[in-house]
């Protein structure tokens, strides 16, 4: 019951976030905001492939949404968001074509791919059990390789601002992906879906907080909304937000 809380939580928290990025998205139609609604909005999905899991029982379909959008789909999309966010929109389109066929691609494998195993109805399994080399290599690449661009982008930001609100934004964004990365090490304290579970609630609730501890105005003279330094639009300052569900890929 208590992975199910927990699964449903991090549901919550991630939908709450999509909603944020849109509502900013609606105010000033920017295609990094746009991007980082869509990329929330995949986790979304995965995060509630999770809690039907945890609660229903797994089966093939149920693994493949959570697989596909968790594993897969979500981070390069992310980090697409940074791409439109830190190089505009000309290299952004090129970026964005060329992940849409790659997502597209790895739409058709992980629907078509075939179980090697029996999906257990009551753990989430390891994809190299069930799943031959090719999704396992799709969803490696693109969970390393978003992660590595994210932190990294984070740490570019609190490098080059040196502010106290880029530190705590995108220090609490780093340290969120880092967290939601690090979940196979729960593995060894919690059976395997509430490890997922945990670490999905712990790192989307840390990489909110930063969301908003950048988004959030200081307070000007008299108590009214004043922009930071270099931040006048309101932006996130060149840090990416990266809710990132890590399939075990084995």
């Amino acid at each position: 019951m208590g992975r199910i809380a927990v699964s449903v939580g991090a549901t919550l928290v991630a939908l709450a976030f999509a909603l944020s990025t849109f509502e900013r998205w609606l105010a000033r139609h920017r295609r990094h905001e746009l991007v980082w609604t869509g990329a929330l909005a995949l986790f979304v999905i995965a995060a509630a492939a999770l809690a039907t899991g945890a609660g229903l029982g797994w089966t093939g379909s149920v693994f493949r949404v959570f697989y596909l959008f968790g594993a897969i789909l979500d981070v390069p999309f992310l980090a697409l968001g940074t791409v439109y966010l830190l190089w505009g929109a000309r290299i952004g389109d090129r970026v964005a074509l060329a992940l849409g066929l790659l997502g597209a691609f790895a739409v058709g494998v992980i629907v078509t791919a075939p179980f090697r195993a029996p999906i257990p109805a009551d753990t989430l399994v390891q994809g190299s059990k069930v799943f031959g080399v090719l999704p396992r290599v799709l969803a490696a690449v693109a969970s390393a390789a978003g992660a590595v661009f994210i932190v990294g982008g984070a740490l570019y930001s609190i490098a080059r601002q040196r502010r106290a609100r880029s530190v705590a934004s995108n220090g609490l964004i780093a340290a969120g992906t880092l967290v939601l990365g690090a979940s196979g090490l729960l593995n060894s304290v919690f059976d395997a879906m509430s490890a997922f579970a945990v670490a999905l609630a712990v790192g989307i609730t840390m990489i909110f907080g930063g969301f908003l501890v950048a988004a959030t105005p200081l307070a000007g003279p008299g108590g009214r909304p004043a922009s930071a330094p270099g931040n006048t639009t309101g932006d996130v300052n060149g840090a990416v937000s990266t809710p990132r569900l890590t399939a075990r890929t084995g």
